[in-house]
């Protein structure tokens, strides 16, 4: 697909791109807000080059001063971890980041948006979101409390369903119901890949006790079944590794860390796009800073495995 006149798709990624070689998007809403200065721009830098050290090439998305851009430059990297006056840009925000010429860091959905546009197949993250566990019940006609509608339910999941782009992560978030996930991914058609695992990852630690809907093994697996699946008409798809053991947190302990930041999410009135944010530096002051740890293996990994897939898919 072409790019529209208004995006700027940076000269490497348009040259590897014209030559049909490998190349992996990268959001920045974790630059901007998913991590603390100077770590989120030594991850930012380090997954670049994990991409690079697999013969891909990377290509880290953004608006830019209302343009979207495919291929940050690394003061433009900089420029994004340490400002606070960055937008977070879901799909729906892009045209008024544009309109309004504003510095902006895409979510994973808008990531994939602007991907596609330049005819990338392939992104890495972190982990992609989902539905919210209600925080606070809700009101029943009677007058009781119910449990709670959840309708906080993030745009990657309807991206996924719509927008023909691989997207590797550590599974879903760990503060997300992710049962309910998985539901509203399997109604929107979208293959959710265990890669050498039959269990969704939860981020943090290895495993949800989720099934996934397939397992791969190798890169070139996954690149077949992503082939295939484009082949059929189809759009998004997940493909899960879980965290490094040497990173992983225990189950019981992340458990109890999730459950005292929702209650001071609940406590504080916190929703919509500044709730993950609030949660994820709760967990980060509840461990001690190993959720920040977990946070940069995974994108290395993540960035690593997407660049092997990619080349993988490239070649075939």
């Amino acid at each position: 697909m072409t790019p529209g006149a208004g995006i700027d798709v940076r000269p490497e990624v348009a040259g590897a791109l014209r030559a049909r070689q490998p190349v992996v998007a990268l959001e920045s809403t974790l630059i901007a807000h998913g991590l603390p200065w100077p770590i989120n721009m030594e991850t930012a830098r380090s997954a670049e080059a994990a991409i690079r050290a697999e013969c891909a090439t990377p290509a880290t998305i953004a608006v830019v001063a209302g343009r979207p851009t495919i291929g940050l430059a690394d003061a433009e990297l900089e420029r994004f971890a340490r400002s606070k006056e960055i937008l977070k840009a879901g799909r729906r925000d892009l045209a008024a980041a544009v309109a309004q010429k504003r510095d902006a860091a895409t979510t994973v959905a808008a990531t994939m948006a602007v991907a596609h546009l330049a005819g990338i197949r392939f992104m890495a993250t972190g982990g992609i979101g989902g539905a919210h566990r209600p925080l606070t019940p809700t009101p029943l006609p009677s007058g009781e409390r119910g449990g709670g509608e959840g309708w906080d339910i993030y745009a990657d999941l309807r991206e996924l369903g719509r927008t023909p782009v691989a997207v590797v992560c550590a599974g879903a978030k760990s503060i997300l119901d992710l049962p309910r996930t998985l539901e509203i991914l399997e109604t929107e058609g979208v293959p959710v890949v265990g890669y050498q695992t039959d269990e969704f990852p939860a981020f943090y630690v290895r495993s949800s006790g989720e099934p996934v809907s397939a397992r791969v093994n190798t890169p070139e697996e996954a690149a077949a079944l992503v082939a295939a699946h484009l082949e059929l008409g189809g759009a998004g798809v997940v493909i899960a590794q879980p965290v490094p053991h040497e990173a992983a947190l225990k189950v019981e302990e992340l458990t109890d860390a999730v459950t005292r930041a929702e209650s001071a999410a609940a406590e504080s009135g916190i929703r919509g796009k500044e709730l993950t944010p609030f949660l994820l530096a709760q967990l980060a002051a509840l461990t001690e800073g190993r959720t920040v740890r977990a946070n940069q293996v995974l994108v290395l990994e993540n960035a690593r495995l997407a660049a092997r897939i990619a080349r993988a898919y490239a070649s075939s």
